[in-house]
């Protein structure tokens, strides 16, 4: 009888924060750059510099503490991480082990399968290191300090997820929540959330946990989903062909689909941690962390509820404009300048959804301004332009975003309203369609509809169509 396995996930999750300068020193923290253009003393671990701490990395972690459901610890330090690779300038890195600043938090996430929570065990604060750039023709290794010294928060998660649909479900939160702080942008191409799976298989039922395995260098959530799925399968393998999982950090490599050995991890890893003796405790406030909470943001969920309240929205479209922070950013300008809520989210939720991914764009890069969607809202709504108009001219506001107002008017495109105008063209389309004419006066009504596309053809698709129905009509 074949042996039923579950699998047992927990996730240490790196954020990299917003902050505009390093955890330590005054570099700027900005993605690209020349190589090692951002760089000093200090995030190079020249001897003889010192750090001091950067006061937003300590209020970005504990709003998202905060966020999710953590104790803040009131008095934590930092604490010295030895280990020696040339992507590591002072052959140590200043992280937290003993005191991290945030414990026992939590978020609850949704699947197929219904609502759980997943145990946060800590968020602790630590300094990126830099990049190793293999050049493989020269077969050597060069190395970018520019990320040296970034700050990052760490998430630690339980052992709490069972599946790659709950991992996935779980990150989509933290990454929601921590874009709504506005504490990282949260992009995994870029590095700025970078997620390492701790997995391990037992048997259905078992109160042991079995031999874990930690897996590196995930930078989507689909590679994520498949590493989960490629690792479960063969530690299954190796137990049912009676094998031992050896605990180590794999290496998942998205186009073979399939992980290799980097190094055998043991339990007692010996980082010789010690207390950072370059800078102080921190010691954290009622009052600061009741400042800090009272700058929270308005969440997803809170959002979701006001939309359908304040706007009376639907909740699909309530879902849809607040699960990306871009969205109800775009949605909430827009629609304070032209008071058409339901309007301004049918123009972001079907054409700037549909140009965003014919242009390969995520919805942090929509490149246009809330004043300029809600113009074109109100031409749209107004009828001084037409849908194929609308469409038309929304198309270059998304690429330049040009001003709908100005274009309109230069260019002629408002609705002709004109009966006069209207008349004489419906009178010609009439004379030169004299086959439909007599098809609507026998009783085919689609022939009307004919007449209509022929008018607005005609009219270079600025007639009213409502007019041009009721004038057809009457001619007819």
């Amino acid at each position: 009888m074949s042996k039923t396995y579950e699998t047992v996930i927990g996730l240490e999750v790196h954020v990299e924060l917003a902050t505009k300068t390093k955890i330590f020193c005054g570099c700027s923290t900005a993605f690209g750059g020349a190589p090692n253009s951002h760089t000093c003393p200090v995030c190079t671990g020249m001897p003889g510099s010192l750090p001091v701490l950067n006061k937003q990395v300590v209020e970005y972690a504990m709003a998202v503490g905060l966020a999710t459901n953590c104790k803040i610890t009131q008095y934590c330090k930092f604490d010295r991480k030895n280990y020696f690779y040339p992507d590591n300038p002072q052959n140590y890195q200043i992280s937290q082990l003993y005191l991290p600043i945030c414990r026992d938090g939590g978020v609850e996430i949704e699947t197929a399968a219904g609502k759980k929570t997943v145990g946060i065990h800590e968020i602790h604060m630590e300094e990126d290191a830099g990049k190793l750039v293999h050049d493989e023709w020269e077969d050597v290794s060069i190395v970018d300090y520019n990320r040296s010294g970034v700050p990052l928060i760490e998430i630690v998660s339980e052992p709490d997820m069972r599946s790659a649909e709950e991992v996935i479900a779980y990150l989509e939160k933290l990454r929601l929540i921590i874009q709504y702080l506005g504490a990282s942008d949260c992009k995994l191409n870029e590095g700025s959330m970078r997620a390492d799976v701790n997995l391990s298989v037992r048997e259905a039922g078992a109160a042991e946990f079995g031999t874990r395995t930690e897996m590196k260098n995930l930078n989507s959530f689909k590679a994520i989903a498949r590493a989960i799925e490629g690792e479960r399968a063969r530690q299954i393998e190796l137990l049912e062909e009676g094998k031992k999982v050896i605990q180590e950090t794999r290496r998942w490599d998205d186009n073979k689909e399939a992980s290799h050995a980097m190094r055998s991890k043991e339990d007692a890893q010996d980082y010789r941690y010690f207390p950072e003796p370059d800078l102080v405790p921190i010691v954290i406030s009622d009052e600061w962390i009741e400042r800090v909470k009272t700058r929270q943001p308005e969440m997803r969920t809170e959002k979701m509820e006001r939309y359908q309240k304040e706007f009376g929205l639907p909740k699909y479209d309530a879902e849809i404009l607040t699960g990306d922070k871009s969205f109800a950013d775009l949605f909430e300008a827009a629609t304070a300048l032209c008071g058409k809520p339901k309007k301004v989210s049918n123009w972001i939720m079907v054409e700037t959804i549909r140009l965003l991914k014919d242009n390969g764009m995520d919805p942090d890069e929509i490149p246009f301004s809330p004043e300029n969607l809600a113009k074109l809202v109100n031409l749209a709504d107004s009828g001084a332009i037409t849908n194929t108009v609308a469409k038309e001219v929304f198309e270059l506001v998304f690429t330049e975003d040009i001003d709908p107002d100005k274009y309109v008017e230069e260019r002629g495109l408002k609705t002709v309203n004109d009966e006069g105008a209207l008349r004489a063209t419906v009178e010609q389309v009439i004379k030169d369609n004299p086959q439909s004419v007599e098809d609507y006066h026998n009783g085919k009504e689609k022939a009307i509809g004919f007449l209509v596309g022929q008018t607005m053809k005609a009219m270079k698709g600025k007639a009213n169509p409502a007019m041009v129905n009721e004038l057809l009509k009457e001619l007819l």
